[in-house]
Formats: structure tokens, C-alpha cells, sequence
């Protein structure tokens, strides 16, 4: 099969790679129909992390059931599946509390590299959730968002407790900031504050039902969302990049009472203690339990109630994903599609 590699920063490559198998009598392989680059790959892209071999690269992927293997009762061989980046059983305690990224058995499931044809998913039947019926292709870069940014992002605004008679600030304009102003649009939020310098992205966040855009950061920031809610601070502030200044920046924009979700994978992210002590701010976020939301938001996307896929202004050949890696690098892109 084919399949993207990094070997190093700005290096992405794609090459013939193993097929998957099973290898557990739990695992699923899926015929990707689609898959896509996240912006925790950049990361990766941009010698954030530390690249130290060639490393199949993707985590996100919607697809057909190729294969099962003999304990798979869940999803069957012809299924339209959408799964998680990180593979759980959905049945251990921590599953059953509503965070299967934290599940005793998880598995990355990144590790095979997603941005492939093929794919192998291990524990299939906690991880795994079939839509209705094969979609409609226009259906398919929703679904694709399913797998990880509009789950992160509707994580961010249930941490933060996005909800009716709420005001809610985002901050981050990627995929999943962006996505977390339709989460908390759709958990019924009063006001919603998306912080922007981007006029392709304001404009989406609009859409998605801002009412608000804010282009400052850091201090002024913060002083204009404390101008737009009568010096308090917003009730939830949602942070979806994962920088000290963009978690300061979201800490400081909530009022005393109020809470932060945060989804950005955090870099060199320190707190002061004296000023969270002082705050009264609650703060909830981490890896986002996608599968918690997957049936919820596998039907709002089926009934066309919503539709994520927006956030996909760009859309690349497998051969060409690494432009795709190149026009988000860049801030050309929102987010990449790769339809297989």
C-alpha cells in the first residue's frame, strides 16, 4: 500500500508500505476512504517534536471494514466505520467514566499511520462506530472531522462548560477552535467569542455561529474579552493550540467562577501557581475522548444537522499530501483533505 513517512522536519514523504494485518483477534483493517493532516502534525513538520527515524504519520481516517478479526462483533467486513486516534475497549472503568483516551488497554492508533490506504485498528469494538448506511460522498469530510477535530473541539466547550445563558471565548483558529464554536453553538452557548486574525477563518467561525470576532492576542486579548462581558471574563473559554501564551491568554480571559477547556497539545506549558490559586478558575482538558461523541455526532452529521467538514478549505492527492503539510505549515490552509 501506499503510505506518507516523516524522516525529518519538512520532510514528508510517500512510499510503498507494508499492508496491515491482524494481529489480534480484536483488531479491524479498514480501506481508508479518506484521511487527512492534523495540526498536532505540524508539530512533527516543523521539528517541534523530535523526529528521530522514518515514522508512518496520520491518526485521523473514516473507511470501509476490509477484515475483522474473530472476537470483532461490533462492526463488520462492509461497515463505513469512523474510529478515534487512540484505540479503547469502551468497556473498562475509565471508558465507562467517558474518557476512552485514558482507557487502562489504549493503543495510539497513529502508531500504523493513517495517512495510508489501509489501516489497522486495534480493538475495533470499542473504537469503532459505523454510520447508518454507506454515506453520500459529500458526507465524507464531515465524518472525516468526526475523527478527531470536531470531537476534540466539542470536548474543549463540554470542559468548558459551553451552555444556554453562556458566554464562550475560543481561542485558536485551526480546525478545532474553529469547531468548538460549533460545539458550543450547538450546546446552545448565548454568546461566542472567536478570536481570529485570519479573515477566511473569522468568516467560517461565523458560520459556525460566532457572534463576536476578536484579532488581538495575549494581554490585549484578554483586556477585550473582558470589554465585551462588563470586566468578568468570559463564563468558558476554550484553548485549542497548546502555547503558554495561548493558555495564559485563555485563563486570563475567564471570569472567577468560570472554566477552561483545553485540547491544544501543550508545549513547554507552565502555570503560575499563586495567580491559579487567586483565580477561580476551573481548568479540564487533555487528549479528547473523540469516542465519548462519535454516535452523537455521527447522527447530527447523517441527519445534515451540522456539518464540520467546512474546516477542509483544502483537498490533496495521497501522492501530494506533503503540499497539504506545506499550505497548513504556512497558514494556506485550514486543514487538508485526502480523499482515497
Amino acid at each position: 500500500m501506499r503510505g506518507a513517512v516523516i524522516y525529518a522536519p519538512g520532510d514528508v514523504r510517500v512510499e510503498e508500505r507494508e499492508n496491515p494485518r491482524i494481529a489480534h483477534p480484536s483488531d479491524a483493517i479498514i480501506r481508508l476512504s479518506a484521511t487527512c493532516v492534523c495540526g498536532s502534525d505540524l508539530w512533527d513538520f516543523r521539528g517541534i517534536n523530535p523526529v528521530h527515524q522514518p515514522t508512518p504519520m496520520g491518526h485521523e481516517y473514516v473507511g470501509i471494514v476490509e477484515e475483522v478479526g474473530e472476537d470483532v462483533k461490533n462492526v463488520k467486513i462492509g461497515d463505513f466505520v469512523v474510529g478515534s486516534f487512540f484505540a479503547s475497549d469502551n468497556t473498562c472503568d475509565i471508558c465507562r467514566a467517558g474518557y476512552q483516551t485514558s482507557c487502562i488497554h489504549r493503543e495510539f492508533v497513529g502508531a500504523g499511520g493513517a495517512q495510508a490506504e489501509l489501516l489497522r485498528v486495534p480493538l475495533a469494538d470499542g473504537t469503532l462506530v459505523a454510520t447508518p448506511a454507506i454515506p453520500d460522498a459529500e458526507l465524507i469530510p464531515s465524518f472525516m472531522a468526526a475523527s478527531d477535530v470536531l470531537g476534540t473541539g466539542w470536548f474543549g466547550a463540554v470542559a468548558a462548560q459551553a451552555g444556554p445563558g453562556k458566554t464562550v471565548a475560543v481561542v485558536g483558529d485551526g480546525a478545532v477552535g474553529l469547531l468548538a464554536v460549533l460545539a458550543a453553538q450547538q450546546l446552545g452557548a448565548e454568546r461566542i467569542i472567536a478570536m481570529s486574525r485570519h479573515a477566511s477563518r473569522q468568516k467560517l467561525a461565523l458560520e459556525f455561529g460566532a457572534t463576536d470576532i476578536v484579532t488581538e492576542r495575549g494581554d490585549e486579548g484578554v483586556a477585550k474579552i473582558k470589554e465585551l462581558t462588563d470586566g468578568l471574563g468570559a463564563h468558558s473559554v476554550i484553548e485549542a493550540v497548546g502555547t503558554q501564551e495561548s493558555m495564559m491568554q485563555a485563563i486570563r480571559s475567564t471570569r472567577a467562577g468560570g472554566h477552561v477547556g483545553y485540547v491544544g497539545v501543550a508545549h513547554d506549558v507552565s502555570l503560575p501557581g499563586e495567580e491559579m490559586f487567586y483565580s477561580h478558575v476551573h481548568l479540564h482538558g487533555g487528549p479528547a475522548p473523540v469516542r465519548q461523541f462519535l454516535p452523537e455526532l455521527i447522527q447530527l452529521i447523517w441527519d445534515r444537522t451540522i456539518e464540520p467538514g467546512k474546516v477542509f478549505d483544502l483537498e490533496v492527492a495521497l501522492e501530494d499530501i506533503a503540499e497539504g503539510y506545506q499550505a497548513m505549515d504556512e497558514r494556506r490552509a485550514i486543514k487538508a483533505l485526502v480523499r482515497l
